[in-house]
């Protein structure tokens, strides 16, 4: 993936977002025919998809968030409009209001998009474990959490070398018995030492679709959390 996946960028002197994965396709219906296929036997991902509302994707007309990001008295803000059937995009931050298609993105569309990728990946990364391609999975059960040093099982996904917005990041999930993410660490390049960890707190479910709304470091200092979300 070229310059992609979880990749640390700047936002307005906060060291505060990752790029997601552009390879992401949330309007191919072929993975979520596969997963209803009674002879399917379902993999760790795509059960940890399923708990979050998977299933119901296909009813969502239009997504609507504001990613935030707290750290220590400074304060990002930027809030999106998303038709995931046509692909339509409005972002509206402090500084601008841009509308663009992903379909057809011209210079200024593909930098708004990038930003859009890595808050939808946020908001999302349990469906994006089933949307992406080029994904390497491996598992480890009853783990020690970094955060909460609970012991959880252990889902990594590494990203192909070639394409998206930063090539071959990981990601670590922690998640419980009930396939519900509780931490996660992300490590560029696949280093053995993550560049970020964070806290799945405070779910809510929103027309069956299932969303963490906080995410902390382990200082809980540093926050990214989601407000006026809407999905119809």
């Amino acid at each position: 993936m070229k310059n992609l996946a979880f990749l640390f960028i700047i936002c307005l002197s906060l060291n505060a977002c990752f790029e997601g994965p552009k390879s992401s396709d949330s309007s191919n219906d072929s993975q979520l025919i596969k997963i209803q296929d009674e002879n399917t036997v379902l993999g760790t991902a795509e059960k940890i998809a399923l708990k979050n509302g998977y299933l119901n994707w296909k009813n969502v007309n239009e997504i609507a968030f504001t990613f935030n990001v707290d750290r220590g008295e400074r304060h990002f803000e930027r809030s999106w409009v998303w038709k995931p059937k046509t692909e339509d995009i409005i972002l509206v931050s402090a500084t601008d209001t841009v509308a663009y298609n992903r379909k057809s993105m011209d210079s200024i569309a593909i930098k708004t998009d990038a930003s859009f990728i890595n808050d939808k990946y946020w908001l999302l990364a349990p469906f994006n474990l089933v949307w992406d391609a080029g994904l390497t999975f491996s598992e480890k059960e009853q783990v020690i959490a970094p955060i909460s040093k609970d012991t959880l099982d252990q889902l990594t996904i590494v990203y192909a070398n070639e394409g998206g917005y930063t090539p071959g990041d990981a990601y670590d999930f922690y998640f419980g018995k009930d396939y519900i993410i509780k931490e996660w660490a992300y490590r560029k390049a696949n280093d053995s030492i993550p560049s970020l960890i964070t806290t799945w707190e405070d779910y809510e479910t929103f027309n069956e679709i299932k969303i963490s709304k906080m995410h902390k470091d382990s200082t809980g200092n540093w926050k990214l959390f989601f407000s006026n979300i809407r999905v119809e």
